[in-house]
């Protein structure tokens, strides 16, 4: 059994992906990966984990504006991520979860950051639930 309805799956894959490039995007003087590793481990990835529909049917920046109020996180000053690549791992981590049925904070430590930031160039081309499948086999 899948984490919720499939009705929600594509739009929460694409608002976590455009969510991941919005910050990194935007936010150009400050850490991509502390804020994907505080917003995969917060409530609000746990809420959409549950199907709760409020959080899962906004847009980026109103999961932005919610992640950051309820959460009071604060960006930290670093390096934001290049490319497509903060959007296909924010793609990648919400498929897996929703494929696998595990809680998004035990996804990113099945999947670590840095395994998905090397993984990238050979899985990024391929069909998402493909790359998941491949991941999952590793």
């Amino acid at each position: 059994m899948r984490a919720y309805s499939e009705a929600y799956l594509d739009e929460v894959v694409e608002t976590q992906g455009h969510l991941f490039d919005f910050v990194a995007q935007n936010f150009k003087d400050f850490d991509t990966e502390d804020f994907i590793c505080a917003y995969m481990n917060s409530n609000t990835r746990k809420y959409i984990d549950e199907s709760q529909a409020y959080v899962n049917t906004m847009s980026a920046k109103e999961l932005w504006e919610y992640f950051t109020t309820n959460e009071h996180y604060t960006l930290k000053n670093g390096k934001s991520m290049q490319g497509f690549m903060p959007d296909w791992i924010g793609e990648f981590y919400a498929y897996y979860q929703w494929y696998t049925n595990i809680p998004s904070a035990e996804v990113i430590k099945k999947v670590p950051l840095e395994f998905l930031k090397k993984a990238y160039p050979a899985l990024h081309d391929l069909d998402l639930k493909l790359a998941v499948e491949k991941t999952l086999q590793q």
